[in-house]
């Protein structure tokens, strides 16, 4: 318990220290006037003070962050010291592989929202472009620079197409490819309506912005009503660390149970699978009314 609690605090510590570095950076950055107008012919003064601690519990923060499945091993290295046994350490290593698929599809989650949220806004900005005079190309080239809901190789080909006259719509479609870029398939069809039919652009854009917009806010809604649920996921996984530090408080040793008996490596091996089924079956059941 003693080498658990100062892992603990030695970590809360070192994400303090890199969360009020990070702060002290941005509160220097506006004060010296970084990024106004002029500011980059001023000379700055060397900075002679060496590396402080802030400096580097911020790059240890940063280096952990990019690593995290690595944190369970970790983890499994202070319960192997606890309960002197190489089991925990077996699982840690298995554990890192999965947690870090888990962790990069949760990555991938995120950036498709963000490219699908950057779409609803290149539809915007090109609706209210044309409004403001523009032509079509034009209202389309500045939107797609200030969007960033495309990838390089498909920005610059729509770029292009818009530019020298090329297949706008055919360069939009193959843009929609891009996982969390639907909407630029809605964007396409707008624009070849206008262009062979001569419909009104702009007011085909609003209405695809706000059918998006609508698409947006009822995920919004559906992952706030499940909030819930995932919580209940949540407290699932951690109830059997919590019982394992309620029996070593207790003095019950759970860790020499669980690790070195063979009633205690049988309920072991039974607990674990019982839990990574009840997690899935649990995150299954939630996902299924995301998808819903």
């Amino acid at each position: 318990m003693v080498h658990g609690a100062a892992v603990l605090c030695a970590g809360a510590a070192l994400w303090r220290v890199a969360e009020r570095g990070r702060g002290l950076r941005r509160a220097r950055l506006v004060l010296a006037g970084v990024g106004a107008p002029g500011a980059q012919g001023l000379e700055r003064a060397p900075d002679r003070s060496g590396p402080s601690w802030w400096a580097v519990g911020e790059r240890w923060w940063a280096a952990v962050r990019g690593r995290r499945a690595w944190l369970c091993l970790a983890v499994a290295a202070v319960l192997a010291v606890l309960g002197e046994s190489p089991l925990p350490l077996v699982a840690g290593a298995v554990a890192v592989p999965l947690v870090g698929r888990r962790l990069r599809a949760a990555a991938l989650r995120r950036a498709r929202e963000a490219r699908s949220d950057a779409v609803v806004g290149l539809c915007g900005t090109v609706a209210a472009e044309l409004r403001a005079g523009r032509q079509p190309a034009g209202a389309l080239l500045f939107a797609v620079r200030t969007a960033g809901a495309l990838g390089p190789r498909e920005e610059a080909e729509v770029l292009a197409a818009a530019r020298f006259g090329g297949d706008v719509a055919g360069a939009l479609r193959r843009a929609a490819r891009q996982d969390g870029a639907d909407g630029l398939a809605g964007l396409a069809a707008c624009w070849q309506v206008a262009v062979d039919g001569g419909a009104g652009l702009a007011a085909g854009l609003d209405r695809l912005e706000a059918a998006l917009r609508e698409h947006r806010d009822q995920r919004e809604r559906l992952r706030a009503q499940l909030a819930g649920a995932w919580a209940t996921v949540a407290v699932l996984a951690v109830l059997p660390a919590v019982g394992l530090v309620l029996g070593s408080a207790l003095g019950a040793r759970p860790l020499y149970v669980l690790l070195h008996t063979p009633v205690g490596l049988g309920c072991l091996a039974v607990g674990a699978a019982l839990e990574a089924v009840g997690l899935w079956w649990a995150a299954r059941i939630v996902r299924g009314g995301e998808r819903v």
